[in-house]
């Protein structure tokens, strides 16, 4: 077991200090984080990368908007609204169809109108927002969640999260959400992460509040070993994102849609650390080994996908 700060530097583990000061600070010009904190905004920069994403249906930004919500939606019934600038999966409502009584919730029961519209208010006055300021609220297309994860996830989204430095895909990990985590990913709230190979998009290895696992807490499932299909599309789609965002240490989510395959859903600048548990190997490492590679000269993109599936395989 590691237990003393020597002996996780010597592992490459990345802590938190370390990732804020070294990667965040020095990669992350402060002025580019707000387009990847705005959902709304990195919408826009996914198609500048030809990145597919969920559809957005509309905007709210005042509370009058409500009332023009059936017009925003053109007639679709099942939806999600979340936060424009939200965090951990907070102030995000999936409506997944409507009867006399309201809106159908994907999770079980009924949100009246008036209920929904106080939640919408909610979202505006920026209770779920990253910096608490006043906020917009999305209208966006409900991902049909196509079942990859054979069977793992019995509530919400699993997704799949790549950390990219610059411009190289580094590591990667699913995140599936459980009972407990409330149908959503995020580890913090009782998720799963699993380890995924760079080279082969094969899961490795469960990390369940913090603790290594095989099989699912829930189900007993096994957890290593699953194909994610289109890996390298992923790999492509979070490679691509480098570019147009200008951000050295970037986070990049993506979804499994039942008819339109891989989505990103979006990004994050800050994203965090679990990931070397999940895979079992310091990310710092990784990150080294991309810096020495890229300095050597400019690498296009194509280049950039091929190195970072190489970096399952052990340091030579």
């Amino acid at each position: 077991m590691l237990t003393t700060p020597w002996a996780l530097k010597r592992r490459g583990v990345l802590g938190i200090n370390a990732r804020n000061t070294r990667y965040v600070a020095d990669g992350n010009p402060r002025h580019l984080m707000p387009q990847v904190n705005n959902k709304i905004a990195t919408k826009r920069l996914a198609a500048k990368a030809g990145v597919p994403t969920p559809e957005l249906y509309g905007v709210i930004e005042i509370q009058a908007q409500v009332r023009r919500l059936d017009r925003m939606l053109e007639g679709r019934e099942d939806f999600v609204i979340k936060p424009a600038c939200g965090a951990q999966g907070d102030g995000i409502l999936v409506i997944s169809g409507r009867n006399k009584k309201g809106r159908r919730l994907a999770g079980g029961g009924v949100i009246g109108e008036p209920q929904l519209a106080h939640f919408i208010s909610n979202v505006l006055s920026g209770m779920y927002s990253l910096n608490g300021l006043q906020d917009q609220a999305m209208l966006e297309e409900k991902v049909d969640f196509a079942d990859v994860f054979e069977g793992l996830a019995e509530a919400g989204v699993p997704d799949v999260r790549i950390i990219v430095y610059r411009g190289v895909p580094a590591m990667a990990m699913a995140r599936i959400p459980t009972r407990e985590s409330g149908g959503k990913a995020n580890l913090h709230k009782g998720g799963i992460g699993l380890g995924i190979a760079m080279d082969s998009g094969r899961t490795t290895r469960g990390v369940y509040h913090n603790r290594i696992i095989d099989e699912h807490p829930e189900s007993g499932q096994p957890l290593s070993g699953i194909q994610l299909p289109d890996w390298h599309k992923i790999v492509e789609m979070s490679a691509r994102c480098y570019d147009p965002t200008g951000l050295d240490y970037l986070g990049v989510d993506i979804v499994f849609d039942e008819e339109r395959g891989p989505l990103l859903l979006e990004l994050n600048a800050r994203p965090g650390l679990a990931v070397q548990l999940s895979n079992g190997e310091g990310l710092d490492t990784r990150l080294r080994r991309i810096a020495a590679w890229v300095d050597e000269r400019p690498r296009d993109t194509e280049e950039r996908i091929a190195f970072g599936m190489t970096l399952s395989a052990p340091v030579p």
